[in-house]
Formats: C-alpha cells, sequence, structure tokens
C-alpha cells in the first residue's frame, strides 16, 4: 500500500518508532464546519493531542495519495476547497485514481488509519441509521466499517440527527462494542443523554486500552466506540435539540435532499437554528475526544 499511502515527516517518524497516534478525519474540517472555525479546530486538536504525548495524523486524499498527516497548506485546503469530495469506502478507487481532493468521513478515516496502523481515532460523532431508516434503507457506511476494521473511534455517540436505538441495534448485531467513558449512558452528540445505556462503562484510559488490547488479540476483528460525552459545561439539553433536529429534517425532506448530502444540510440549518450554540458545542466535544483518544493511544503503547 505504500504507494498509495503518503506521510507527514511527523507521522511517518512516531509510527516507525512506535509513539502513539491519533487519527483525525477531514469531513468535518470540509462539510462539517464553516470557514475559519473550521480550519481553527483542526489545528486545535492537533494541539491538544500533543500536550497529551501523542501524535496527531490528519487523514484525506489529495494528489492520488491517502494523506497520513497533513501540512498547513493542505489544511487550508481542506478547509477552503469548494471543490472537496466527501468520500467513504466506496469512493476510494474514483477519488484517488483521479486525483480529486478527498475529505475522509469514519469510515474512510478508519480505512487509512488501518493502513498505515493506527489503532485509535478522534472524531465528533460517528454515523448511523438515519431517522425513517426502514423506509430509505440510509444506513451509513461509518457502521459496516466499525464491523470490520480494527481501529477504536472515540466520538460524543452519534449524530443526534439519526435513529439512536437503531443505530446501536446495528452496532449490537455486528459485534461492535460500545463503551460508555465515564458514562452509563450512550451520549447524543450535542448532548449528553439520549436515554439509551452503553454496553461497558469504563472510567480511565487503562481500561479502555486493555478492552482493546484483548479484543484484537484475540482475533475479534472490527472496531469499538468508545462513547465519550460532551463536558457538561458546553452541553444542549436533549429535548431542546430535537425540536430543531425535527424541523431540519423536514426542511431535508421538503426540499428533497437526500444522500451524502442530508448531514451537512442538517448540521449547516441546525446551526442556524441555534443561533450557532450548536457549533460551539460541536467545537467543543471534539477537542475533548481529542484528548481522550491522544490519552488512550498513549495507554495502548504502554
Amino acid at each position: 500500500m505504500n504507494r498509495y499511502l503518503q506521510f507527514t515527516p511527523e507521522a511517518y517518524e512516531a509510527l516507525k518508532t512506535g509513539k502513539p497516534v491519533v487519527a483525525l478525519e477531514t469531513t468535518i474540517i470540509s462539510h462539517g464546519m464553516p470557514y475559519p472555525q473550521n480550519i481553527e479546530m483542526a489545528r486545535t486538536v492537533e494541539s491538544i493531542i500533543r500536550e497529551q504525548g501523542a501524535v496527531p495524523a490528519t487523514i484525506g486524499i489529495m494528489n492520488g495519495h491517502i494523506k497520513i498527516g497533513l501540512n498547513d497548506e493542505e489544511l487550508e485546503a481542506f478547509a477552503t476547497s469548494p471543490s472537496v469530495e466527501k468520500v467513504s469506502r466506496r469512493d476510494f478507487p474514483y477519488i484517488l485514481s483521479s486525483g480529486k481532493i478527498g475529505a475522509t468521513t469514519v469510515a474512510a478515516t478508519m480505512i487509512g488509519a488501518a493502513l498505515a496502523g493506527i489503532e485509535v481515532f478522534a472524531t465528533g460523532g460517528i454515523g448511523g441509521v438515519h431517522r425513517d431508516g426502514e423506509k430509505t434503507m440510509d444506513v451509513s457506511a461509518d457502521l459496516t466499517e466499525l464491523a470490520s476494521t480494527n481501529v477504536a473511534v472515540v466520538c460524543a455517540g452519534a449524530k443526534s440527527i439519526l435513529d439512536i436505538g437503531r443505530t446501536l441495534e446495528y452496532l449490537e448485531t455486528h459485534g461492535v462494542p460500545v463503551v460508555g467513558y465515564k458514562t452509563d449512558e450512550f451520549p447524543s452528540f450535542y448532548s449528553r443523554e439520549s436515554g439509551y445505556g452503553v454496553d461497558f462503562r469504563l472510567d480511565t484510559p487503562e481500561e479502555v486500552a486493555n478492552v482493546l488490547k484483548t479484543k484484537w488479540e484475540l482475533g475479534l476483528n472490527g472496531g469499538a466506540v468508545i462513547a465519550n460525552p460532551v463536558p457538561s459545561e458546553h452541553a444542549m439539553k436533549n429535548e431542546e435539540i430535537d425540536g430543531f433536529i425535527q424541523q431540519a429534517l423536514r426542511e431535508a425532506n421538503e426540499q428533497n435532499i437526500a444522500g451524502k448530502r442530508v448531514t451537512p444540510f442538517l448540521l449547516g440549518r441546525i446551526k442556524q437554528l441555534t443561533g450557532g450554540d450548536s457549533l460551539a458545542t460541536n467545537i467543543q466535544l471534539v477537542y475533548h475526544n481529542a484528548k481522550v483518544a491522544a490519552q488512550i493511544a498513549v495507554a495502548l503503547k504502554k
């Protein structure tokens, strides 16, 4: 795979010498947040990971390569270019062979991380089964990737625009452990609550690292969801955000917005409806996930 992978010197040296590395996605930069908050968030997340003793590796596709780590100029391109494609598993061959620029989703970032030998990935929230998924069959490829790729995903649960109950059922069916990090309840992205439980609660990075090590040593392929709630001071109330989500979903349906365009539309519309509060929460939960992911990556290397 070396002909497709391209590393920054920092990421290459870290992986070569066995230092802890945390993967980061680019879809959150290109399609999840507006400029300049997206580039500020991306740089701050990398700094947080370094402060915890790990090395950040932001993953994206450029010029026919899967980039493992991005320099400042490349980060800026993902934050500002209007031609960035959204890339999941199915899109890799086309984006790589065409030389286009592609921002990796959770699923695609997991693939890139696994190819590079990175075991821990920090993101905002995972995709899942969409509301009315029984009619539309709209199920995120993030879930199938979690079932097969050996990368732990530290997130603030599933995006609250989704059907969280069905998302958790899907993960259970495919043997993906859902770990509550210092919580007994599965968080719902903007909120610390969802009304659904987790499979196991773990309270330290070392406990999480031991579970991951045991899972993979047993040959039980697939990732794990490390559900890390947004800090209380930045959380939104579940019932409050749900009203805005319902309105945004109705508008998406009325405008016939479907497929990969749904999530960016909903996140943007919810930001408008909340007067920017949802974006502020989104940024803070990403920072928190980056910190915890770095601590887990350090514990895994020990």
